[in-house]
C-alpha cells in the first residue's frame, strides 16, 4: 500500500490515507467554465443544479472544456457530464445531494443486475466518451433520508416474503454513475453518505478510478452503499481508493437471473490495485449478479482491516448462473478479519430467488424479470481458473468457507505464498484440483480446513499457532 496520505476534513471526517490531487493532462485549447459565471451560488441554501448544468452544457458546445467548481457548500440535484467535459470539484468545494428524489430524474439503468428504471445519480456520465469526473473537493450525497426510507420499506416487506423486492422498489440515487460510457475517468475526490451504491460503472469500457477516499457510515450506517461496482463492463482500472462502506467495498458484478442471461454481457479486463478497505460487510466482492460471467480479474495490493467481517468473498445463488474464471489475487493483506475467504453460491436465499406471492396482482415489469425462472442448468454458476498469491491474514477467525454445488465444483484454485494466521481453518467443499505451494495456515487445534466431497485437493498443511 502506497503511504502517501490525505486528510479529509469536511463532515468531520479525518482520513487516514492521503493522496495528492493528480494531474490532469488537457489539450492545450480546453477552455475553462466556471460554474459561478452560470449562476452558481455556494452559499448552503441555493439550489445549483441549473447552473452548473448549464456550464456542463456550454463546454460540451465548445467542443470540450473543464468546468470548475470553486470553494463553497453548493446543493444540487443529478448532474450530467457531457463528452470532451472534465468536471473538476476543487479543494474547499462541497457537493450536496439535495434530499428529493424529484431532483432525480428516471433513466434506464441496471440495478442491482435488473434493467429498469431509476433515478440518476448524483453525478453522471451516461452514454457518453472522454469525460472526468476529479478534483479535491467533497461530493456529499447526504443519504440519510434515503437509508432511513429503505428501512421503513424493509419493515413493511420482510413480514410479506418481500424482501427480494425491497432493493428494487425503494429508489435511492447513487453518488457516482457512469453507464453506456467509454474513455472515462473518476477521480481524486471525497465521496461520502451516498444514499445508495457510491460509484457505479455499468455497460461501460475504459474507465479510470482513482484516488478517491469514500467514507459513508456518517451519522448511521448506510445500507446498500457499495463502495465501487464494476458491472459488465470492461477495461476498468481501479486503483489507490480508500474505502469505508456499508455493504460490499469492490465488487464485480454481471447481472442477474433472468435478466442478466438474457443480456449476456460479462465483466472482464479489470485491475485492482492498492485499494484500502476500512469497513464493509465484505472487502472484495465477486457477485452475488454472476449471470453474464467475470473474466480476467486482477485484484492486487489491496488491504482489508477490522471491522470487515468477509475478506474475499465469492457469491451467487442458484439461478445466477455464469461462468467465473481467470480470476488472479496476489499481495493482499487481512487484518483481524473473521473469514479469509468464503465461496457462497446459495447466498441470502430471501433475497436472491424472487417468488411474488399469490394475491398481488398488477406487479412491476421488473417483478415479473425477477421471479423468470431458470432452468437449473443454467441458473448454476460455475468458478474455476482462480490463482491467489502472497495472501497475508493476521488475527482471523476462519479460513475458508468455501463450498458448491455437486454438479459444478470448483476447480483449478491455486493458493500460493498464503500466510495466514487463524483461529479456525474451516471448510471446503465441492472442490476439483485445488493445489496449495508454500502455504501455511497457522490455527488454535494445528488442523488445517476440513476437506469433503471434493477430489485433487494436494500440498495442504497447517501447523499449530
Amino acid at each position: 500500500m502506497r503511504a502517501n496520505r490525505r486528510t479529509l476534513l469536511q463532515l468531520g471526517v479525518v482520513s487516514a490515507l492521503t493522496q495528492a490531487t493528480p494531474a490532469f493532462a488537457q489539450s492545450s485549447r480546453s477552455r475553462t467554465f466556471d460554474a459561478a459565471d452560470y449562476g452558481a451560488v455556494g452559499d448552503g441554501v441555493t439550489i445549483n443544479t441549473r447552473p452548473i448544468q448549464a456550464a456542463i452544457d456550454a463546454a460540451a458546445g465548445e467542443g470540450g472544456g473543464v468546468v470548475v467548481v470553486k470553494p463553497g457548500l453548493y446543493l444540487s440535484g443529478s448532474l450530467f457530464v457531457k463528452s470532451g467535459v472534465t468536471l473538476s470539484i476543487e479543494r474547499g468545494a462541497t457537493l450536496r445531494g439535495v434530499q428529493d428524489l424529484a431532483a432525480y430524474p428516471m433513466v434506464r439503468t441496471r440495478v442491482a443486475g435488473v434493467e429498469m428504471d431509476w433515478p440518476a445519480g448524483l453525478l453522471n456520465v451516461y452514454q457518453q466518451q472522454n469525460a472526468k469526473i476529479t478534483g479535491a473537493g467533497l461530493v456529499d450525497g447526504d443519504g440519510k433520508v434515503f437509508w432511513d426510507s429503505y428501512w421503513a420499506v424493509r419493515r413493511d416487506y420482510d413480514p410479506r416474503d418481500l424482501r427480494w423486492a425491497a432493493d428494487y422498489d425503494c429508489r435511492r440515487p447513487r453518488l457516482v454513475h457512469v453507464y453506456d460510457s467509454q474513455q472515462v475517468e473518476v477521480s481524486g475526490l471525497n465521496l461520502a453518505r451516498s444514499g445508495f451504491w457510491t460509484v457505479h460503472v455499468c455497460y461501460s469500457r475504459d474507465v479510470k478510478v482513482a484516488d478517491l477516499i469514500i467514507r459513508n457510515n456518517i451519522g448511521g450506517r448506510g445500507p446498500s452503499t457499495d463502495g465501487i461496482d464494476i458491472d459488465s463492463s470492461e477495461r476498468v482500472l481501479v486503483e489507490r481508493c480508500d474505502l469505508s462502506v456499508n455493504d460490499d467495498a469492490i465488487c464485480i458484478k454481471a447481472g442477474r437471473d433472468w435478466d442478466g442471461l438474457r443480456v449476456a454481457r460479462p465483466c472482464r479486463q479489470v485491475k485492482i490495485r492498492d485499494c484500502i478497505v476500512r469497513d464493509a460487510l465484505a472487502g472484495m466482492t465477486f457477485g452475488s449478479e454472476t449471470s453474464g460471467g467475470f473474466d480476467d480479474i486482477e485484484v492486487s495490493g489491496l488491504r482489508i482491516e477490522y471491522p470487515v467481517p468477509l475478506g474475499i468473498f465469492f457469491k451467487s445463488g442458484h439461478t445466477r448462473g455464469g461462468v467465473i474464471s481467470n480470476i488472479r489475487l496476489r499481495d493482499i493483506h487481512l487484518q483481524d478479519v473473521r473469514t479469509l475467504m468464503q465461496v457462497n453460491l446459495n447466498w441470502y436465499p430471501n433475497y436472491s430467488y424472487a417468488q411474488i406471492p399469490d394475491g398481488i396482482a398488477d406487479v412491476p415489469d421488473y417483478w415479473r424479470a425477477l421471479a423468470t425462472p431458470v432452468p437449473r442448468e443454467q441458473g448454476i454458476p460455475r468458478i474455476h481458473d482462480v490463482r491467489l498469491s502472497n495472501i497475508k491474514a493476521v488475527g482471523g477467525k476462519v479460513g475458508f468457507a468455501a463450498a458448491a454445488y455437486p454438479e459444478a465444483p470448483l476447480k483449478d484454485f491455486i493458493f500460493e505464498r498464503l500466510d495466514w494466521d487463524v483461529q479456525d481453518a474451516g471448510a471446503i467443499a465441492n472442490a476439483e484440483n485445488w493445489r496449495f505451494r508454500d502455504c501455511n495456515i497457522d490455527t488454535l487445534d494445528g488442523q488445517g480446513p476440513k476437506v469433503t466431497e471434493s477430489s485433487g485437493v494436494t500440498g495442504l498443511r497447517s501447523r499449530q499457532a
